[in-house]
């Protein structure tokens, strides 16, 4: 009887080290970081770091504004093609003032406000009348948009 005894003490004592280190890691023990290792990525997650987030194409962006603007400008392919050309310039330049950190804010803003005077008159260039007052109406709808936007996350954040 004894002998039995000694058997089930043993088991008992064996089952209870394995689930007190089941806790910490899978049994990987306490060098684990205390159970960080349940993730198959464990503790080198917390060693990356945070990327940028990834810069969408200009082509990608100047392919959205002439989606929107092709119908309701009524344009023809060559107005089509160098209107994208001025976006794709216009915002080549607008992202060169981003980044460039010898600007300081003001700077930047000054730049890329007269950036979009210039796009205003490039575009136009290629725009008859009728499609000057549409763009123009566009333009405006577009700022109102913005507007009341601006306004309603504010009524929501309060």
């Amino acid at each position: 009887m004894n002998k039995t005894q000694f058997i089930f003490v043993l088991t008992f004592i064996l089952l209870s080290i394995n689930t007190t280190f089941a806790q910490y890691g899978y049994g990987n023990g306490y060098g684990n970081g205390y159970g960080m290792g349940r993730n198959s990525m464990g503790m080198s997650q917390m060693d990356q770091t945070p990327s940028k987030p990834k810069e969408i194409p200009v082509e990608v962006t100047v392919g959205k504004i002439m989606e929107k603007l092709k119908p309701e400008l009524n344009l023809d392919e060559l107005q089509t093609i160098a209107i994208g050309n001025v976006y794709t310039d216009i915002i080549k330049s607008q992202t060169a003032i981003m980044k460039n950190e010898n600007l300081s804010q003001a700077d930047k803003s000054n730049e890329i406000k007269a950036l979009f005077e210039v796009n205003e008159r490039k575009v136009n260039e290629y725009l008859n009348e009728e499609q000057k007052q549409k763009y123009k109406a566009l333009k405006e709808d577009r700022g109102t948009n913005k507007k009341e936007k601006k306004k309603k996350s504010k009524k929501e954040n309060n």
